[in-house]
């Protein structure tokens, strides 16, 4: 499971810079990004739930893949959105969609046999990207790297918050 402890970790760093950068942004605001990241993956359901369970139960065709792409980001950004009050479903949306981005660029990068990576941009394409095939999705070392930023920046936040108490 390296992977998913490397898209948490990516939205724990691109959501605590992201605090660092704007004083309104508290830690359930890093959480959201960090949601965001693992939202493609949703797609997982499908272990517990496979796609012709639910074909057959529901009678049309129907594929849990669509949550892996962009369109499903949107879509699962768009609800997340929907759990807040009116006033915060601007931030929540952005915060998921970053996350979502995180993931999606993270996974644009995988190394795959065929050379093309899933079609990321649907529903607008069909278009398989070139896979970046920088790494597996097995590989520690992008957890290991995510790790040392994400260490980094929680020491810097608690100094930086250690910092503001004494002088208040």
């Amino acid at each position: 499971m390296p992977d998913v402890l490397t898209h948490v970790l990516v939205g724990y760093s691109l959501g605590t810079l992201l605090r660092l950068s704007n004083d309104r942004l508290r830690p359930a605001h890093v959480t959201l990004v960090m949601l965001g990241a693992l939202s493609p993956d949703l797609v997982k359901v499908r272990i517990l739930l496979p796609s012709a369970a639910v074909d057959a139960l529901l009678a049309v065709p129907f594929s849990w893949d669509p949550l892996h792409t962009l369109g499903g980001s949107v879509l699962v950004g768009g609800l997340g959105a929907l759990l807040v009050g009116p006033d915060q479903r601007r931030t929540v949306l952005a915060l998921l969609a970053v996350g979502a981005v995180s993931h999606h660029a993270l996974d644009l990068l995988l190394l795959k046999a065929s050379g093309y990576a899933y079609p990321v941009f649907w529903p607008l394409t069909q278009y398989h990207p070139p896979a970046g095939g920088l790494y597996l999705s097995s590989d520690r070392w992008p957890a290991v790297a995510a790790g040392g930023v994400a260490a980094v920046l929680w020491a810097v936040t608690r100094t930086r918050a250690r910092a503001t108490d004494s002088t208040a």
